[in-house]
């Protein structure tokens, strides 16, 4: 039988993750940009890295991996191009910082890119290629993910973010607090072969590539994983492939993360105006497509998260009773007020 989810206003949510941060040594004003970023995920339903990912946190700061008071620095600023060295801190901060970057220079230039090193998880992808919609901007963001935004006129954004693996690692994760089994392809067991145990699947962490088999068109994933590595890890100096696990970067406590984030103006190449008729124009066609059997509509990337934000702010966030017990026992640790 299904556990009943505990919900939690969005507001609440945000002022215990901020407080929380704040106990591990993170700056009030970091904390609350990273707290809104958490539970805009949260609100847009990708519950794998909001709220869930905070127990993460507190162990990396606890273990060491994470600094989390720690100040990012821009090594790097010419013309289009940039590169921020995040000193080892989470994610979400530097990643701000480095996308708003590239949204200056693509003002300037057309087009902006700014690179990521030494830098922790930095949450979901799309929190980050959404930043350049309000200044109709459309960004490309990689890492492990990527993230792809574009802004257009009486439909809601183009936002697509994706794993390069068949689903990202967090959903295995959630799976797993709701005591749930995956689907066939997700991951593999520790003999190579399919599991729907997300338990087998995170201890092991053999995940399949996009597709899932070759027939499937899991080359087409591998790819992009390899393209993202080099975007986001060779680019600018920080981790690719397995290079954390095949040197000392453990016993140094480093996870040296990378992130690449680029803006593009549209309106250098042609009116944006028209630009935003033709994503309607593209969007309406899409939508316009019959259905597949035994559905109602047909969605555009971005559109059911922006659903699910809307609906969540209404009502509210829900979370397993598995996740509000590690929270508690958080909150105890920390000498925070309960969630909930």
């Amino acid at each position: 039988m299904a556990e009943t989810s505990v919900v939690v206003d969005h507001t609440r949510l945000t002022a215990f993750i901020a407080d929380a941060l704040c106990v591990m040594k993170m700056p009030r004003e970091r904390a609350a940009v990273t707290a809104e970023l958490m539970v805009r995920t949260d609100l847009r339903g990708v519950d794998s890295h909001g709220i869930d990912m905070l127990p993460r946190y507190h162990e990396l700061w606890q273990d060491g991996f994470v600094v989390m008071d720690a100040d990012a620095v821009l090594e790097k600023d010419s013309m289009a191009t940039g590169l921020y060295d995040g000193a080892k801190g989470l994610g979400h901060w530097v990643s701000s910082l480095a996308m708003k970057l590239a949204i200056d220079k693509a003002k300037t230039y057309g087009i902006g890119i700014v690179t990521v090193r030494n830098s922790g998880h930095f949450g979901a992808a799309a929190n980050y290629s959404m930043m350049a919609l309000e200044h109709d901007r459309a960004p490309k963001l990689s890492t492990n993910p990527i993230s792809f935004a574009a802004p257009a006129g009486r439909h809601a954004p183009f936002v697509l973010d994706m794993a390069t693996t068949t689903v990202a690692f967090g959903k295995l994760r959630i799976a797993s607090r709701w005591g749930k089994p995956i689907p066939s392809g997700w991951a593999l067991d520790d003999d190579g072969q399919p599991t729907t145990d997300p338990d087998v699947a995170m201890k092991h962490r053999l995940q399949t590539p996009l597709g899932g088999t070759r027939e499937l068109g899991s080359h087409k994933g591998y790819g992009l994983a390899v393209m993202i590595d080099i975007l986001s890890g060779i680019l600018p100096g920080a981790v690719y492939g397995d290079l954390f696990q095949r040197t000392d970067r453990a016993q140094r406590k480093l996870q040296d993360t990378g992130h690449c984030f680029i803006a593009i103006d549209p309106a250098r190449f042609r009116p944006l105006a028209d630009f935003k008729r033709d994503m309607d124009d593209f969007f309406d066609s899409l939508k316009s497509t019959p259905p597949a059997e035994g559905q109602t509509r047909v969605y555009v990337a971005g559109e059911p998260e922006a659903e699910s934000e809307a609906r969540r702010r209404r009502e509210g966030i829900p979370l397993s009773p598995g996740l509000i017990e590690r929270i508690g026992v958080l909150a105890r640790m920390l000498g925070l007020r309960p969630l909930v």
